[in-house]
């Protein structure tokens, strides 16, 4: 029954790159200005005048001559909670209320945060596993904005940052990888402990203090002081390339040695999203990883893959309240959500056994 489905998926002609566990690439450099104090310790006029300077020297950029400009104290609570949500601006400069803003490209690949925990967080967040393209574009934005800005810097402890774990290069490489192999065979415990004794950190869907839904796992390095940018990508470049195998191998188990019961949690989960009609975003997010797993398998057409990845997105609280106009209640969030749900689902196919070419 599995034959063909185990053939496509367990053959050693697939290598570490033939399903898409990366979703997305992201590097980020904090960087600060050695003429003004650390955004903690500034008053809201310093802030103030960090963010103009800020402002006046990135929009002007010819690396990102189509942007948009804004201050974070102009957006409503649901405008920042969806800019998170998409990860454009973090969690934190959402709650920064005086002197803060950003410069956002407006093909959403780039975002310059001020004034959050440092004076300049410079982000670009690619699909895919992209170091080698995010870095170029990362560090083509920091050069510019360096050649209008004066940076606070030390020959000895390299770029200086408000938290000094950022010290040296103020470099964190991360990407957001989707594991329910490793989730489901209950080896994810053991990934997450070799890799921290790497200096290499395992977080939530929205970073540091947030819970992985639906197997997806934000995966960054650690060290910032004492190695190049190159040495730190390519150390987290291999990492990843190791968890991907070992995702690969954790579900190739699974298939062998209990393929029914893998095939009963995909077909329940596409159930209940065909016929939900209350259901809240963490449930959404389980539901939808196996949706992803089952077109990782061939068992549901590639569409899926990316229907999933856009409803990862779309289910969202800040989302489920800007589809409908207006913030509203917890409740009546999961019923929106639902709804959302069964009208992008109704249409599923029954699942594929074979293996669909």
């Amino acid at each position: 029954m599995f034959h063909d489905l185990l053939n496509k998926f367990g053959s050693s002609k697939r290598g570490p790159k033939s399903i898409p566990v990366t979703l997305s690439t992201r590097i980020r450099l904090a960087r600060n200005l050695k003429e003004f104090s650390f955004p903690g310790k500034a008053e809201e006029g310093e802030r103030r005048a960090v963010l103009n300077k800020c402002l006046n020297a990135i929009s002007g950029m010819d690396s990102l001559n189509e942007c948009t400009s804004l201050e974070v104290d102009d957006l409503s609570e649901l405008d920042r909670q969806i800019l998170v949500e998409k990860h454009l601006i973090s969690p934190e400069l959402s709650q920064v209320d005086e002197g803060s803003g950003f410069v956002l490209s407006n093909d959403r690949n780039c975002c310059v945060m001020i004034n959050e925990e440092d004076h300049l967080r410079i982000q670009v967040l690619l699909p895919g596993l992209e170091f080698e393209k995010v870095w170029k574009r990362a560090d083509e934005l920091d050069s510019g904005i360096e050649s209008n800005l004066d940076y606070a810097y030390d020959c000895e402890l390299g770029f200086l940052t408000a938290c000094p774990t950022n010290l040296g290069t103020g470099l964190r490489a991360s990407a957001m990888m989707h594991l329910p192999g490793l989730v489901m065979s209950k080896n994810m415990d053991k990934v997450i402990n070799a890799i921290n004794q790497l200096g290499i950190a395992v977080r939530g869907l929205f970073g540091e203090g947030s819970d992985a839904s639906g197997s997806i796992f934000q995966i960054s390095n650690q060290q910032t002081l004492g190695e190049s940018e190159y040495a730190i990508i390519d150390r987290l470049n291999e990492t990843l390339k190791n968890i991907v195998r070992q995702e690969n191998f954790a579900r190739e188990k699974l298939m062998q040695d209990d393929g029914i019961r893998l095939v009963d949690k995909i077909s329940r989960a596409i159930g209940v999203l065909k016929s939900c009609h209350l259901i809240q975003s963490s449930e959404s997010m389980d539901l939808l990883s196996l949706v992803r797993l089952a077109s990782d398998f061939d068992m549901l057409p590639d569409r899926f893959r990316s229907l999933a990845d856009r409803m990862f997105i779309e289910i969202q609280p800040g989302h489920v309240q800007l589809a409908a106009g207006k913030p509203i209640e917890p409740a009546e969030r999961d019923r929106l959500r639902a709804e959302l749900l069964r009208k992008e689902f109704s249409r599923t196919p029954q699942i594929n056994l074979d293996g669909a070419s």
